[in-house]
């Protein structure tokens, strides 16, 4: 396996008697993208502040690109680009002048500037609007340019914090899409930090849910959801057509391997299972003679597996 290029090793972070982030640990690999999903206030600001060496910790260590980002931060910068949650322009400067000043800055000669701003813009879907003032920009426009300024400096990875607050539905679409086009293209590793469970659910390779300062569970979607199952067990909702004629199949359903419950509710047959057998708690019920309207089986979406989490971290 590779080297991560993200290593976190008990990173924490107080305020007084508050720990804002407390003892993270986590490793994100290159040409991944990786979902920092947790709610608004759950520290995922400020562990992106330290990995950037733009807040110091109150105790741990934070390794971006191979650099310690508190004793080098400026080595940190010159790998990483980052887009906040709320990006600020020259409004009376265009797209192209706004992006062209931020090349030079980066080190480029004023003529490549403009050459590789012009590209870039291009790349964003921002072409046709790059002689626009940025003060006549919509907030996906200023987020497109944004993710253009990230790339610019030809980063290794890219923390994108909140990028889609505040974007049209459409625009949230092409964002994201843009996003997973990069990194494939770039093998740019990225980081999302959001509270959005369905855009981080469509572009990341992996998640960790992040509650309260702490990550809870990180790994995969598939990984989590597997690992959730072993825990609470596959849920499965079969409707039959016959009010009343679940009763009679109660016998046969309780053989099922692995079966934790069984209720039987008017129509319905509600089973909870260590593994999934619906295929064949729906082969007993034919071989019965029911007559089956419907079969739903919980696969734990990540909006469950969050909730889950989410619900037992305040227990």
């Amino acid at each position: 396996m590779k080297d991560p290029i993200i290593q976190l090793s008990s990173l924490t972070k107080s305020y007084g008697k508050t720990k804002a982030v407390d003892a993270l640990d986590l490793k994100i690999y290159p040409g991944e993208i990786f979902g920092l999903l947790g709610p608004n206030g759950a520290g995922k600001t400020t562990s992106i502040l330290m990995m950037l060496g733009l807040t110091e910790p109150s105790s741990g260590k934070a390794y971006v690109c191979g650099h310690d980002a508190t004793r080098n931060p400026i080595a940190v910068k010159r790998k990483v680009g980052y887009l906040p949650d709320n990006v600020g322009f020259y409004p009376e400067m265009t797209a192209l002048e706004n992006l062209s000043f931020i090349a030079e800055l980066n080190g480029l000669p004023r003529a490549q500037a403009r050459i590789k701003s012009q590209e870039m813009l291009q790349t964003v879907g921002l072409a046709n609007e790059m002689h626009k003032k940025t003060a006549a920009f919509s907030r996906g426009m200023k987020q497109r340019l944004g993710l253009a300024e990230v790339l610019i400096k030809a980063p290794a990875v890219a923390i994108l914090d909140e990028p889609t607050l505040g974007i049209d539905p459409k625009g949230v679409d092409e964002f994201l899409e843009l996003i997973k086009q990069l990194s494939k293209e770039q093998n740019l590793t990225v980081l999302l930090s959001s509270h959005h469970l369905h855009q981080v659910q469509r572009v990341c390779d992996r998640v960790g849910i992040f509650v309260g300062g702490k990550l809870l569970v990180e790994g995969s979607i598939d990984s989590l959801a597997n690992n959730l199952q072993q825990q609470e067990g596959v849920s499965t909702v079969i409707m039959l057509e016959n009010s009343g004629d679940s009763k009679r199949f109660e016998t046969a359903l309780q053989e099922l391997p692995g079966l934790r419950t069984l209720s039987l509710e008017g129509d319905s047959i509600k089973l909870k299972s260590e593994k999934d057998n619906t295929a064949d708690a729906v082969r007993i019920l034919v071989q019965h003679g029911a007559a089956i309207v419907s079969v739903q089986r919980n696969d734990y979406a990540l909006d469950q597996i969050y909730h889950t989490y989410f619900e037992n971290s305040k227990l």
